[in-house]
């Protein structure tokens, strides 16, 4: 498959590899943005087979990951006590609120319905005109466009019953978040390549001025990852910070002016809580003004007291990058996807959840256990 098989071809890879190794003469760190790069890292078995001085640290670039415990709280609020058919992506259903998770509220009754898209629930809208449906709008800028569609359409079609529960967040404002946290050791970045196809480059070279590292926009199968780390190994090699984009295959500079547009339409750009990481300014979507009757937590007025996280979860520090996920004394054991304490143990790309399933660090760790 064009564009696919090429970018799994393991001769290449070795390539890439060799290149790396040839390359490579000091320690460096460099962090993966997206939760997806994670996870074919892990999988693919690429965190195995870099020299030792190439350290890959893992973002905070998973959307599940970082929705704030509150947030599911008020999802698990609206379906249960409010009686709206509560729609989600399904990634979002095991990942525990305070309480309980979308998943318990769904085995206790409550219509909590997992689709593909948002347009979808409008459709759903559109088919039960007594009841309200909320569609629990979480993710990075890649799936922000089909959600603010989904409230162009609601209000084309004049559907009252119809509005989303925000969670939508942006990636330049967490690499800002975690470079200026003092314990970092990042000295080089992968952008995520999708989120780069919605928006373009242009909003990475101040931070590529500003911090004064590398970003490389790259893809997510084995050989994309590879050629952004080499991409990414040289400019450190020569001193050099600039932005590079190795996945120009699919990322325009100027990114998806339409759906640029469709944000701009339907978002304003506020504060956002991320969880596990805290408040980092100008890093979400809320909907304007003007489409305020579709916002779920005016029309409901949901009002949840803010729950601690669990003390015994590391995922902020995961998300950060300053510890990996078998650095956990949970890991493995107290937390595991059936029983996770926090959400990258079970979202599909927290990086919890790709060690604790790809990679022999947990085999490693029951050979050691009493």
């Amino acid at each position: 498959m064009k564009f696919l098989s090429e970018y799994r071809d393991p001769e290449v890879a070795r390539q890439y590899l060799d290149e790396i190794r040839k390359t490579v003469t000091r320690p460096w760190t460099i962090m993966e943005v997206c939760g997806g790069q994670t996870h074919s890292l892990v999988k693919n078995g690429i965190l195995d087979m870099l020299p030792d001085e190439v350290r890959m640290v893992h973002g905070p670039g998973c959307p599940v990951c970082v929705t704030p415990l509150n947030l599911i709280d008020k999802a698990v609020y609206l379906a249960e006590e409010k009686n709206v058919i509560l729609c989600s992506f399904g990634d979002m259903l095991r990942v525990p609120g305070s309480e309980k998770s979308l998943l318990e509220a769904k085995a206790n009754g409550a219509d909590i319905r997992i689709l593909y898209s948002p347009l979808e629930a409008v459709n759903i809208a559109k088919d039960n005109p007594d009841r309200e449906v909320v569609f629990f709008a979480v993710g990075f800028e890649t799936t922000a466009p089909a959600n603010a569609l989904s409230v162009i359409h609601a209000d084309r079609y004049g559907l009252k019953n119809y509005s989303i529960l925000t969670s939508h967040v942006l990636v330049p404002p967490a690499i800002e978040a975690v470079m200026d946290d003092e314990a970092t050791q990042i000295e080089g970045f992968l952008a995520a390549g999708h989120v780069c196809t919605i928006m373009g480059i242009n909003e990475y070279y101040p931070l590529v001025d500003k911090y004064k590292v590398p970003i490389v926009v790259t893809g997510f199968e084995p050989v994309d990852l590879l050629q952004g780390i080499l991409m990414t190994v040289k400019q450190l090699e020569t001193g050099e910070h600039k932005l590079e984009n190795q996945y120009a295959r699919m990322v325009r500079p100027e990114g998806n002016p339409h759906a640029i547009k469709t944000l701009e339409e339907v978002f304003d750009i506020t504060d956002r809580m991320w969880r596990g990481i805290g408040v980092i300014p100008g890093s979400g979507y809320e909907l304007k003004a003007k489409y305020a009757a579709y916002d779920a937590r005016l029309k409901f007025d949901v009002n949840i007291p803010e729950a601690p996280e669990s003390d015994s979860c590391i995922a902020g520090e995961v998300m950060k990058g300053i510890k990996k996920p078998f650095e956990c004394p949970n890991f493995g054991k107290a937390c595991k996807p059936e029983t996770p304490l926090g959400a990258p143990m079970v979202s599909s790309e927290g990086a919890c959840a790709a060690y604790y399933h790809f990679s022999g660090m947990l085999e490693e760790l029951e050979t050691v256990q009493p």
